[in-house]
């Protein structure tokens, strides 16, 4: 029994003592959290402005012939979304990921810049179907309601489409939230030291497999789980607020 203990501690001390590897694994989460925070912006930021061009055109062009100037630029641009969304959500990540650092930042090799852009955008197709599903969900007695108001097309979604749409699709965006997270686990294929890639690297030079491969599952798994918790307490909080 002494030995399996002493084995275990010596194993621990591999794992995060030498080399300042415990460290590394907190600068490695440090790598994850930053990519994680930015692309989710960004992919929030790219999901809405598509899923309003979309849902824009479904509701007012769909099926119609263009016949003013500013019908043709939606025409245009909702192609361009379908496009991207196409393009985006029928290739794999780690592909993405590689174009946009040996391709797009080639000549920068900017792991970070290339990392936050390929999930951003990759997030931004999966956002935009969210929020789509969700403002095409909102009955069309509302647009009249915010026509009656005094309201244009802008103000009526801003004021009164989108946070009706927010409260319906919560769920599923958070767990495309959840999704994201996890997926910045491949970031190590461009060499960016992420927590997996860190993980990977302690276990390549200890030999130590159990530690460092447990040690990054349960972080990530505690990432998510604090995620899950405020997305059911601000849920709960717009359910409540309906009362």
């Amino acid at each position: 029994m002494s030995e399996f203990f002493k084995e275990l501690s010596l194993s621990l001390e591999k794992t995060f003592v030498r080399e300042g590897r415990g460290l590394q694994l907190l600068r490695g989460l440090g790598t994850t959290l930053e990519i994680t925070l930015f692309a989710t912006l960004l992919g929030i930021l790219l999901g809405f402005v598509v899923a309003t061009v979309r849902s824009t055109y479904d509701k007012n062009l769909l099926g119609k012939k263009c016949r003013k100037f500013s019908d043709y630029i939606l025409k245009f641009f909702n192609s361009i979304s379908n496009i991207y969304i196409t393009v985006i959500r029928g290739t794999p990540i780690v592909i993405q990921l590689m174009i946009m650092y040996y391709i797009i930042f080639g000549s920068v090799r900017n792991g970070i810049y290339a990392a936050i852009l390929a999930f951003g955008i990759n997030s931004g197709a999966y956002v935009a179907e969210i929020v789509r599903s969700g403002i095409l969900s909102i009955d069309k007695g509302q647009f009249e309601a915010g026509r009656s108001l005094g309201f244009n097309y802008a103000q009526t979604m801003i004021h009164i489409i989108l946070p009706q749409a927010f409260k319906n699709i919560l769920p599923a965006l958070g767990n495309e939230f959840i999704v994201l997270v996890k997926e910045t686990s491949v970031a190590g294929y461009v060499a960016i030291k992420d927590l997996t890639y860190i993980g990977n690297l302690i276990r390549s030079r200890t030999y130590e497999a159990f530690f460092p491969l447990i040690t990054v599952a349960l972080i990530y798994l505690a990432i998510v789980m604090i995620l899950s918790y405020f997305l059911k307490k601000l849920e709960r909080r717009l359910r409540n607020s309906d009362h």
